[in-house]
This record gives structure tokens, C-alpha cells and sequence, in this order.
């Protein structure tokens, strides 16, 4: 018997042993759903050849002791806040909860082009410093007019940081890249998909979307950086989308997440700054807003964890936007308690979105909510990509963040909720118009794709 041959046989067995015990206790020392475990572990036992390294690179949900040496969300209040505002933000500030804030502006923007423009102001009106953090990145005349705009003010020595996901802008090179460098800019990319084992998750992405200008203004939402989402004019089959424009105190707060993420895929942190937010510049507003930060570097679910809490509290109805609808077991029961006990919920989705398997694993979902008595709306006119919630008259959130376990429970996401009045009633208006663009959704009978849908909500936590 050869070496190698000896070797085969008996020592790469017992090492494969061996490591599968390992990873064993890791995904069984993991919190996250039964349902998630399950898969993970009979990916491992059934096809360990491939189970094993496809975990390695993807498995894995939280990142707490890397996390260790991520900055610390701040966290601060901008200033003590009135005892009835602070009684009616409903989400308790905790691990990745921010402090609710006062004073905020905001203001919707609902398409492509007026995002763009309203980016494009911010940049070329900024005077000290522009963070953007964006998950997709275009390689197009969209993401060409952002690094263009992006360059001029670094050569007029601003501070620029720009910061893409390794997998969603996996197309973007130095090259793209080099007049923003030139001048004088920095840019990374966060997560980079080739790692060690156990040094990184690649299935752990950065979908949070974050323009900060002179720690005065904001944008967050659902919109890439790519002419799918915006441009300065539109296009056909631009994605339907949402945005938020940010101004106020609160702006401190999305400052906070993105010197975190920066400092963690640079490994060089950014230069501190006095809080310069001009509260008195929004004293006209009242803008209650809560920001949540979630994903691997925050201990507990926190973004899956207000919404289950608001959802248990929710005594007249729940809106529901998202591009995707293959919810968390435990969140999916509490929308369906909720639906049986006579509150509206509604789901609003594409009839048809840009992710094929998507949409065969959500439709055993969408039956199960609808037999409990749920409305069901598919937008038909193009892919419908914003995510948002209504709850009663109480709470309104928007952010990066879709109504699926990757976003919920993978990622790091971003979220921003609205406790005013005015704003709440705006969203109202836009979901209602979204609505207007639905056919309702056929109730289904259990048995029809029954062996597709089950075999889809088996595997659904690894999507």
C-alpha cells in the first residue's frame, strides 16, 4: 500500500471525522432557528463532501468574537428627551437599538430619479466629510456619476469613505475606482469572499445603504448604487423602491454604524469628529425616529426582535413591504396569530421578482399566512424592491432590510422607525399606491406544489 493510498484510506477519514464533530458542536452551539440547524446538520450528514466546505465558507451566524474588535455602536442620546416622547417610541433601546431621537426631518423619496438627484446634491453641498456604504455598487452610468462626484470632492479635500460589499459590487475593480482614488478618496470592500476558515463568513453580507454627508444629512432605504434602482432620468424596468432623506440628530446615529463598519473592513478607523448635527436647523420638526442596527456584529437579533415585539402588540393591522417573503418560523406564527385574531395584515410583494427560487420557496409561506386570514398583494407592473412595515397607527420602519431570514437573521442590515403621525400617514399613502398596482393573490390549495414548496422551506434558511 502506497503512502498516499494509506493516506486516503486512514487519515483523511478520521480528520473528516473529526472536523465534522467540530463543526457538530459550532452549528449546534449556535443560536439560531431549529429549522436552520436541521438543515445545516443534515446537509453534513447526507452529503458531508459537499455540507462540510459549503459551511466553512457559508455557515455560521453570528461573528461575536471578531465582532470584539468592531467599535461599539455609541449609542447617546443627542439630548434628554421629553418624558411623552420618549413614552411613545415604542422599541426599547438595547444591543443594536439606538436611543429614540426628536427633531428629525424626513422626507420620502419614492423614485430612482429623485433619490439620485437628492444624493448627488448632498455630495456636491457637502463641506467636511461624505460616507457612503452601499451593497451593490454599479459598474454603470449610475455608479460612474457617484465616484465621479465622489472624486471632485476629494480633490477638494474632503473626507470620502466608500464602502461596498465584496459580493453584491463583486464587479468593481481599482480601475472603476481610480479617479475617486486618485483624488484622494479611500474605498474598500467589506467581507472579502476568499478568507481562512472560521476567519469570515461569506455568507454574512453587508446589505446596509448609507450616504452621510458633514454628519447633517442622510440617506437610507432599500436603493443600491445602480441604475436598476436610480438614475438621473428613468429607465425601463427601473426597480419600484424606497429611500429615506434624514436630517436631524438621528443622523449622529447612522454616522455611528457606518464608522463601525468602515473601521472593521479598513482596519483603519476613522478620524473622530465633535457632533456636529444642527438639532436647531430641524426645530420645526418633530420627527420621532428610532434607528436599528442588526446583523453578526450585534449579540442579539435585534432587528427580528422589534418587529416580533410590535407585531404581538399590534391590535389593528400590519403592512408589510418586501421584495421577499420567506420569513423566520417564529415570526411567521406571530403574523399568522395576529392575521387569525382579526388584525389586517397585509403582504405586499412582486407578482415576480428578480430571484427565481425566491419565489417558489415563498408561495408554501404565502399559503400559510393567507389560510389564516391574511391579504395577499403581488405588484405586477415591474420588481417591486422596498421594505417597509406599518403597524397599527403607531409605528412605521423603513430601512435595507427584507422580510426573509438572510436579511432578518444573515445580515447586516439597517432600519429606521417612524413614530410620527405625518410620517406614518405618508407611507400609508405610498403602500396604498402600491396596492393599486396588485392583483390579490389566489388563495391556494396545501396540496398544489406541495413537494416543491416542502422541499424549498427545508432548505429555505440556507437562501
Amino acid at each position: 500500500m502506497t503512502g498516499y493510498h494509506w493516506l486516503l484510506v486512514h487519515i483523511l477519514p478520521s480528520v473528516g471525522f473529526i472536523l465534522a464533530l467540530i463543526i457538530f458542536s459550532r452549528i449546534l452551539r449556535e443560536k439560531r432557528p431549529p429549522s436552520s440547524t436541521l438543515a445545516w446538520l443534515m446537509a453534513i450528514i447526507f452529503i458531508p463532501y459537499l455540507g462540510v466546505p459549503l459551511y466553512l465558507i457559508f455557515g455560521g451566524r453570528k461573528m461575536l468574537s471578531r465582532a470584539a474588535a468592531k467599535p461599539k455602536f455609541e449609542q447617546r442620546l443627542q439630548k434628554p428627551l421629553d418624558s411623552d416622547i420618549a413614552t411613545a417610541c415604542l422599541v426599547e433601546t438595547g444591543s443594536g437599538v439606538f436611543p429614540p431621537s426628536a427633531h428629525n426631518r424626513i422626507t420620502f423619496l419614492p423614485r430612482g430619479e429623485q433619490a439620485f438627484q437628492t444624493i448627488l446634491h448632498l455630495i456636491q453641498s457637502a463641506r467636511r466629510s461624505i460616507y457612503i456604504a452601499t451593497f451593490i455598487l454599479g459598474k454603470d452610468d449610475t455608479g460612474r456619476a457617484i465616484v465621479g462626484a465622489l472624486a471632485e470632492k476629494a480633490s477638494q479635500g474632503l473626507e470620502v469613505r466608500l464602502l461596498f460589499d465584496a459580493l453584491g459590487s463583486v464587479s468593481i475593480s481599482r480601475k472603476f475606482l481610480a479617479p475617486l482614488l486618485t483624488a484622494g478618496g479611500q474605498a474598500t470592500d467589506f467581507m472579502p469572499m476568499v478568507h481562512l476558515p472560521f476567519r469570515g463568513r461569506a455568507n454574512l453580507r453587508n446589505h446596509r445603504k448609507m450616504i452621510v454627508c458633514d454628519n447633517q444629512a442622510a440617506v437610507i432605504g432599500g436603493m443600491n448604487l445602480a441604475l436598476e434602482y436610480m438614475g438621473p432620468r428613468d429607465v425601463d424596468g427601473r426597480w419600484r423602491d424606497l429611500s429615506l432623506l434624514v436630517e436631524g440628530p438621528v443622523v449622529g446615529h447612522i454616522t455611528d454604524v457606518f464608522r463601525s463598519d468602515w473601521s472593521f473592513a479598513s482596519k483603519t478607523p476613522l478620524p473622530t469628529r465633535p457632533n456636529t448635527t444642527q438639532e436647531a436647523a430641524c426645530a420645526d420638526a418633530k420627527g420621532r425616529t428610532q434607528l436599528i442596527a442588526s446583523g453578526p456584529d450585534v449579540p442579539d437579533d435585534s432587528l427580528r426582535d422589534a418587529i416580533l415585539t410590535e407585531v404581538f402588540r399590534a391590535k389593528r393591522r400590519i403592512w408589510v413591504v418586501t421584495p421577499y417573503f420567506v420569513p423566520d418560523e417564529l415570526l411567521l406564527e406571530a403574523l399568522c396569530i395576529a392575521a387569525s385574531h382579526g388584525v389586517d395584515v397585509s403582504i405586499i410583494a412582486p407578482k415576480k421578482s428578480n430571484h427565481l427560487l425566491a419565489d417558489i420557496v415563498r408561495e408554501g409561506y404565502l399559503t400559510r399566512i393567507q389560510e389564516a386570514g391574511a391579504s395577499v398583494w403581488l405588484y405586477k407592473p415591474r420588481m417591486l424592491h422596498a421594505k417597509a412595515l406599518i403597524i397599527d397607527d403607531t409605528l412605521a420602519m423603513v430601512g435595507s432590510a427584507n422580510m426573509d431570514m438572510r436579511s432578518i437573521l444573515l445580515n447586516y442590515e439597517i432600519a429606521m422607525c417612524l413614530y410620527d403621525v405625518d410620517d406614518i400617514g405618508q407611507l400609508e399613502s405610498w403602500m396604498r399606491d402600491v396596492v393599486g398596482q396588485c392583483s390579490r393573490r389566489k388563495p391556494r390549495p396545501a396540496r398544489r406544489f406541495g413537494f416543491v414548496e416542502g422541499v424549498g422551506r427545508l432548505f429555505a434558511p440556507l437562501l
